[in-house]
């Protein structure tokens, strides 16, 4: 799968470590930086990465800032993003399975990198259910 990675200063680290276990695990991984941990406003990487999300050059999308808050915010602006922030493997589940979530956000100064990794497992091992839940998601990419 290919994958975008994206963060701001305070998430670099957790970024390196998540993109090399990514590319490990053989996936195609885009890392849209920063590459140095000079302070970056999260908002121009949460932009970014919903860029390539939404016109489909990744099939995925894991945005992290220090929080996982403002990054997922940024990342939402763009209507063809659904961009869930999550600090566990079971909201990266209904993210997807009922959201069909393209993005997910986590938080550097939340979870560890372990936790990092199950949900983004959680989150790429996961289908959309469809079914119910297609009403709902076309509604999130088309606000009245």
């Amino acid at each position: 799968m290919k994958i975008a990675i994206a963060s701001d200063h305070a998430a670099l680290d957790l970024k390196a470590e998540l993109r090399e276990w990514l590319i490990e695990l053989g996936h195609e991984v885009a890392d849209l930086g920063p590459d140095t941990a000079e302070s970056v406003d999260y908002p121009d990487y949460g932009y970014k990465i919903a860029d390539v999300v939404a016109e489909g050059t990744v099939e995925r999308g894991v945005a992290l800032c220090g929080s996982g808050l403002g990054i997922s915010i940024a990342a939402n602006r763009n209507p063809a993003v659904r961009c869930a922030m999550v600090s566990e493997p079971l909201s990266a589940t209904f993210a997807r399975s009922h959201n069909d979530a393209n993005m997910i956000a986590m938080g550097a100064r939340i979870i560890g990198p372990e936790m990092a990794k199950a949900c983004i497992a959680a989150f790429l091992n996961t289908e959309f259910e469809g079914g119910r839940h297609q009403r709902r998601v076309d509604k999130l990419s088309n606000p009245s």
